[in-house]
């Protein structure tokens, strides 16, 4: 009796101080339920966004306008994608973001406000960056040569579109209209009427269209090759910086994440193998994937614009063009026009001008003047005259750039192309 009257104040003592915790169990069940899920973390509201704006045409900004555009707040989110152990498919846009932030950053270039179709002016500080940071690239690693050949040529494309913001208010399209009729009259008064048709069609539109041209299609077709440009940048930058500073590990997240394929991680494997023919192949590649992915359907579509209108403008941007690199024709005196005809009484007529017989805006026939021009030209360059091509790439970008302006030229250009028209009849 007395040992079951000392056993039962133990139990109660138990009873008493386990009775809160108790409660507390009880209590946490009611309200959360038997299975509480884990609070989300921070970096689930990024992961598999879409990356609606990889094309700038859609908006200002990075990929996606949800995610931050902060270098360090997008590495520590990177970091928890990582950790969580999601795929890297699932994290694509943060990643993309991540490297584009990056890279931005390390230009100098606002990453949140670059908007290119605000225009030339308010967007002539990320040209001379963007291009000064690709020559930095050229310096600083040898193998990069597509980012050195884009460097030197955005001086002349930066000089271009300065030149075709001023021109949308005071250029005298009429005037070219008139001189490109006198070249077609040239050639229609020997050859007849049906030689007309087998003259370039951006020559035709320009003859047909140029006095149609307005202020606003001017602007619109600005607006598409800044967009352009940015989009070029915001593609292939990201991957350099990831191998400058990460190197093949790093561009295989990106191919995990599918940002690319396979053909362009086996042209970074290529640029990384230290042998020249390798390095060639790779950046090759790079400029296809910019040439014939990244902007190909943009230039099919300022071509289109209006009809004659795009077709005019382009081909007009043709007669400009003149690329910077050492021993490179300009696109101009690239493929002339020649064209034979034969008469009715059995003789044949050739007609020449210096002027292109083909269009810029074209991928097959703007890959075929980079292939046989800009590519051996700047690779014969890298690999038998650094110095001199460091030289070049080391004057200040600005400088560059005011030493490319060719569209004020364009009516001598026609001018003079109107003088050295040639119908000659055998």
């Amino acid at each position: 009796m007395s040992a079951r009257i000392t056993r039962a104040p133990a139990r109660s003592s138990v009873l008493r101080r386990c009775l809160p915790a108790l409660a507390a169990v009880v209590l946490g069940l009611a309200v959360a339920g038997p299975s509480a899920p884990a609070a989300a973390s921070e970096v689930d509201t990024y992961l598999n966004l879409p990356l609606v704006n990889r094309d700038a045409a859609h908006g200002p900004g990075g990929v996606n306008p949800a995610l931050p555009t902060d270098r360090g707040v997008l590495a520590r989110l990177l970091d928890q994608a990582r950790a969580s152990g999601a795929a890297p498919t699932s994290y694509a846009a943060l990643l993309d973001q991540y490297w584009l932030a990056d890279v931005t950053a390390e230009a100098g270039i606002d990453l949140a406000g670059w908007d290119p179709r605000t225009g030339v002016q308010a967007n002539r500080e990320n040209l001379i960056r963007s291009y000064r940071y690709y020559e930095h690239l050229q310096l600083s690693h040898p193998e990069l040569q597509w980012a050195g050949m884009a460097g030197q040529v955005g001086a002349d494309f930066g000089g271009g579109l300065i030149d075709f913001e001023l021109i949308t208010d005071v250029y005298d399209l009429p005037q070219l209209q008139q001189t490109t009729r006198a070249i077609v009259a040239t050639a229609t008064e020997v050859a007849g009427p049906q030689i007309v048709d087998r003259l370039p069609k951006g020559l035709r539109a320009l003859a047909g269209a140029g006095a149609t041209v307005t202020g606003d299609d001017l602007h619109y077709i600005l607006g598409m090759i800044l967009v352009m440009q940015k989009n070029i940048f915001s593609d292939l930058m990201p991957m350099h910086r990831a191998y400058v500073t990460g190197g093949l590990p790093a561009l295989g997240e990106m191919r995990a994440a599918g940002l690319f394929g396979q053909d362009v991680m086996d042209a970074w494997r290529d640029i990384a193998s230290a042998d020249p023919d390798r390095i060639a192949r790779g950046n090759v590649a790079l400029l296809r994937r910019e040439q014939g992915v990244i902007i190909r359907d943009q230039w099919d579509a300022v071509r289109a614009y209006k009809g004659d209108v795009g077709e005019a403008i382009t081909y007009l941007s043709t007669v400009a063009g003149s690329p910077s690199v050492a021993g490179v024709l300009p696109p101009r005196s690239f493929d002339p026009i020649e064209i034979e005809a034969t008469l009715p009484d059995g003789r044949t007529v050739t007609l020449t001008t210096p002027l292109p017989s083909w269009n810029w805006s074209v991928y097959e026939q703007r890959w075929d003047y980079i292939t046989t021009q800009l590519l051996p030209r700047y690779k014969a360059t890298v690999e038998y005259d650094w110095p001199r091509l460091e030289a070049e790439l080391r004057t200040p970008y600005g400088i560059q750039i005011e030493s490319h302006r060719p569209l004020m030229n364009v009516p001598q250009i026609l001018q003079s192309a109107l003088q050295n028209t040639k119908v000659t009849v055998s």
